[in-house]
């Protein structure tokens, strides 16, 4: 699949997760009701209160192969125990309580505002179509800051981290 077919299938996406946010609204809540004590050394304060979870038996992935995007359908069939639509992540039951896995949910939120919907989607789909789902570079990103969380590394801005490691990539 190329650039241009893939953007021509972004108002399909980009309306599937906008569906998707709607019909959870209700149930999300901000990170910050969580009360996880070590996020908010890494990240502000009003990001974790702006930012939604939903958790769920099984996170909500867009029907790609419905879509025509039968390339990624490893991906559409994936069972995930987290997913992040723009500044809303889902989270499989059992994570809720995972400060770990929340904070790489929140790399995703991050990665979302700065690059925006449609460059996000690109980047990642193109990341998933070259490398697979575990050497995506988007993914990449968000494993080894979480593994830095997870190995107790000292707070850092993983705002201005993220933002100046896709700046280098995508300048």
């Amino acid at each position: 699949m190329n650039l241009e077919e893939l953007s021509s299938k972004l108002p399909l996406i980009t309306g599937w997760i906008d569906q998707t946010l709607a019909k959870h609204a209700a149930n999300a809540q901000p990170v910050a009701d969580f009360g996880f004590i070590r996020l908010p050394y890494f990240f502000p304060a009003n990001l974790l209160a702006r930012t939604k979870v939903v958790t769920l038996v099984r996170v909500p992935v867009p029907p790609l192969t419905a879509m025509g995007l039968p390339g990624f359908s490893a991906f559409e069939n994936g069972n995930y125990s987290g997913i992040t639509y723009k500044d809303t992540y889902f989270l499989q039951v059992p994570q809720a309580a995972n400060e770990s896995k929340h904070f790489h949910e929140l790399v995703h939120v991050v990665q979302w505002a700065h690059l925006g919907a449609e460059r996000f989607l690109l980047t990642y789909a193109t990341g998933l179509a070259a490398n697979g789902y575990e050497k995506n570079p988007i993914e990449v990103m968000a494993f080894e800051l979480q593994d830095y969380f997870e190995r107790r590394g000292q707070p850092v801005d993983v705002e201005t981290v993220v933002r100046n490691t896709l700046n280098e990539r995508n300048p």
